[in-house]
């Protein structure tokens, strides 16, 4: 217990020392924080994603409140499109975040630091169906992104998913 108060004290503290800095979003922290991720990383699911997104959303929130920040919740690449999983599948890993994201009612959603432009454009697809606002990220370099896929095929799929807030991240 002792464990969880000082962590979930830790996260708090970041958001204030951001909120302090002038920060007007307090991400989620839920980087990597779905359950086949939680699995693949030797987590055997002390904590669901489900529980971790909760409290993630919950502390963001309570800093948020203190000022007058927005709160965003965030999802990233997962172990099921790297395991060739089906599409449908793959955003059904999506949407058990985005259930909590939407229960907590964050202000908007970020899908961040995909490597690959097709879980990119699933994610965009999947956060888009909660009706509130999204932005993304893809972390491609000079090549494309990991499937060879060019810098500028990347461009033009992130812009036909409809995203108006999608950018890259240079990877070298």
């Amino acid at each position: 217990m002792l464990g969880r108060l000082s962590s979930a004290m830790g996260v708090r503290q970041l958001h204030r020392e951001f909120l302090r800095a002038g920060a007007n979003v307090m991400q989620t922290f839920t980087f990597y924080a779905s359950d086949d991720k939680l699995e693949n990383r030797g987590n055997k699911l002390t904590y669901t994603g489900a529980q971790i997104n909760e409290a993630a959303c919950d502390l963001a929130r309570e800093v948020a409140n203190e000022g007058d920040a927005l709160v965003a919740g965030g999802v990233s690449q997962t172990p099921s499109y790297l395991s060739c999983k089906s599409e449908t599948d793959v955003k059904a890993t999506f949407k058990k975040q985005l259930d909590v994201f939407v229960k907590k009612n964050v202000d908007f959603l970020i899908a961040e630091y995909f490597e690959h432009v097709e879980e990119a454009v699933w994610a965009v697809e999947a956060l888009k169906e909660t009706g509130k606002p999204v932005a993304a990220t893809l972390c491609i370099g000079p090549q494309g992104d990991m499937h060879g896929v060019s810098p500028q095929e990347c461009a033009c799929q992130a812009g036909q998913s409809r995203c108006p807030d999608c950018g890259n991240q240079l990877s070298l």
